[in-house]
């Protein structure tokens, strides 16, 4: 989707952009005053995805601050970001856009928001307490949770994205759990339907992972659904195997090492 510059460390969508997402958006059909447009609200939401900046921080030129948060707050609630993703999807595969051939899985660990970071603790205030790895209570709709990183809670996004660097699917989880658990709920949630009619596209040809992603759990459900992968497998990994011997340990990881090496150009 194209973008054009707006200045302020935004972009805005250009026609061609805005041309394939207006069909896609909801249509004001309730009584009461109009909504404001759809396409300065996206744009102030991106903006602000982009910047990092408060939501009441908004350039001036994308209307009032809660008009756009609260535009972007139903929006996720009612499903809508999440068809207008999927339409995307289906036209960018009608059109061949979609590189199915080498798809990518990854990760990205990102801190929690300011008010849930704990900081440093009070030398007399935290004498005597004990501290646990005890996860955290969260809820069922946010993802933040403790983690090994200093700074209080985090939250992990995995993804899986086409070889265009196109994002098929995502996954947020709290920072303290486990992410080799987490490449099956992600290729699961792969459904890019089709224009025509027919079954979603849901398998890519080859798979390509972080070694986080690394399990036999995980290369029994590749190897079932039959879709080739390079997920390098770590040193401990490896090293427990070959402990087990070659009846119980079962058989290494096998790949092409040029597979590995577009992996890593990736």
């Amino acid at each position: 989707m194209a973008w054009s510059r707006g200045g302020e460390n935004c972009r805005t969508q250009s026609g061609s952009g805005w041309f394939r997402l207006r069909p896609h958006l909801p249509t004001s059909g309730r009584r009461g005053g109009r909504w404001v447009s759809h396409r300065r609200i996206i744009n102030g939401v991106l903006c602000r995805q982009r910047t990092g900046a408060p939501w009441r921080d908004p350039p001036a030129r994308f209307g009032p601050w809660k008009t756009v948060y609260q535009r972007h707050r139903r929006w996720s609630a009612d499903g809508t970001w999440d068809r207008v993703f999927a339409a995307v999807l289906a036209d960018a595969d009608a059109e061949g856009r979609i590189d199915w051939s080498m798809v990518e899985c990854g990760l990205h660990l990102l801190p929690g928001p300011p008010a849930c970071r704990r900081g440093p603790q009070n030398s007399a205030a935290s004498a005597g307490k004990r501290h646990t790895r005890t996860p955290r209570q969260h809820r069922t709709d946010e993802g933040l949770g403790d983690s090994d990183v200093p700074g209080g809670l985090t939250c992990k996004i995995h993804f899986a994205g086409e070889g265009g660097c196109r994002p098929l699917a995502l996954l947020i989880t709290p920072g303290q759990w486990g992410d080799a658990p987490q490449l099956i709920p992600v290729m699961e949630r792969i459904r890019v339907s089709r224009l025509d009619g027919g079954r979603p596209r849901t398998r890519p040809d080859h798979l390509g992972g972080d070694k986080a992603y690394s399990s036999r759990r995980n290369r029994r459900y590749l190897r079932r659904r039959q879709i080739k992968h390079t997920i390098p497998e770590p040193k401990n990994q490896r090293a427990n195997r070959q402990r087990r011997g070659s009846s119980r340990g079962g058989r290494p990881a096998g790949f092409e090492q040029d597979d590995l090496q577009a992996q890593g150009r990736s």
